[in-house]
């Protein structure tokens, strides 16, 4: 299991940042944090998320860290690694929480010091929610965690990383390459949040909770977005989340022929189908 005795470093303690510092010092790690906004880092001191913690002149607290977890966005990520990274010392290993991986991995691995290793992983735990203050709300134990290793990658790193995900309480662990995991994560999490908002855009509907049902609060639920981060992973997944719309946009279309034709045996094999298909997923869905 994780050696107690490693320092954590979080830096940015944002919903899974927080959550991250949370769980580890329960655990009974010595953690420390590195955040941009003096209130939420005074948040996380005051609720005994860390031990410590700088909105600047934190170099003493990256030298001093054994293990490092980034909680920043794609670009602030390689631009906070482009000014500090050469601080991280021999034996360092670190990991993000970030939502797409092509682009990232590789060049964060190129700029790593000699001895210093960047494992990436990505909780699939966000919410609607965000910032440390609702850190608490969030329940990794039913979350996948992905791990996405590359050849650069050493099984010390692999193990660090897989543990650490126990110790946060994910249930299911799962490793995926980069291309792979941005592949995957176009389907299951952009399209259906670019679906919720599209649904919300397309129609002014401030008064449809007077009389709306669950089907339009299930649906639109994750349309309550963050639109700093969520265009930033668009853009970054932009070529799979495009490929995704298309061949959702040609299922749709279907549907739409169907009805236009009046094919009522043509609709009702498409409920046929996604009623066999979400059986299935709902048969692997953990317990």
């Amino acid at each position: 299991m994780l050696d107690k005795s490693k320092r954590y470093l979080i830096v940015g303690l944002g919903l899974l940042g927080g959550k991250y510092a949370l769980e580890l010092t329960r655990a009974g790690f010595t953690v420390d944090g590195i955040n941009r906004s003096e209130t939420h880092l005074q948040y996380a001191l005051d609720h005994g998320y860390i031990r410590s913690g700088k909105t600047r002149d934190f170099e003493d607290l990256i030298q001093g860290a054994d293990h490092i977890i980034f909680g920043l966005y794609p670009t602030t990520l390689l631009a906070w690694f482009r000014q500090y990274g050469h601080l991280l010392k021999p034996g360092c290993i670190f990991t993000d929480v970030s939502g797409v991986k092509t682009g990232l991995v590789e060049p964060i691995q190129q700029m790593c010091p000699p001895g210093v290793e960047f494992i990436a992983s990505h909780p699939m735990a966000g919410r609607e929610t965000s910032s440390v203050e609702h850190a608490a709300e969030v329940n990794f134990a039913p979350a996948n965690f992905i791990i996405t290793p590359t050849t650069q990658n050493t099984p010390r790193a692999i193990v660090w990383i897989t543990e650490l995900a126990e110790v946060l309480g994910f249930e299911h662990i799962s490793t995926l390459t980069p291309a792979e995991h941005d592949r995957m994560i176009g389907y299951v999490s952009q399209l259906c949040h670019a679906i919720a908002v599209s649904l919300m855009c397309a129609n002014d509907n401030s008064a449809l909770c007077e009389y709306t049902g669950d089907s339009f609060r299930d649906l639109t639920r994750i349309a309550r977005i963050n639109e700093t981060m969520w265009s930033e992973l668009f853009l970054w997944n932009r070529e799979n989340l495009i490929a995704e719309i298309d061949q959702f946009d040609e299922a749709l279309g279907q549907l739409r022929q169907a009805l236009a034709s009046g094919d009522r045996a043509g609709l009702e094999e498409m409920f046929r189908l996604s009623t066999r298909r979400r059986a299935a997923f709902d048969k692997k869905q953990p317990d």
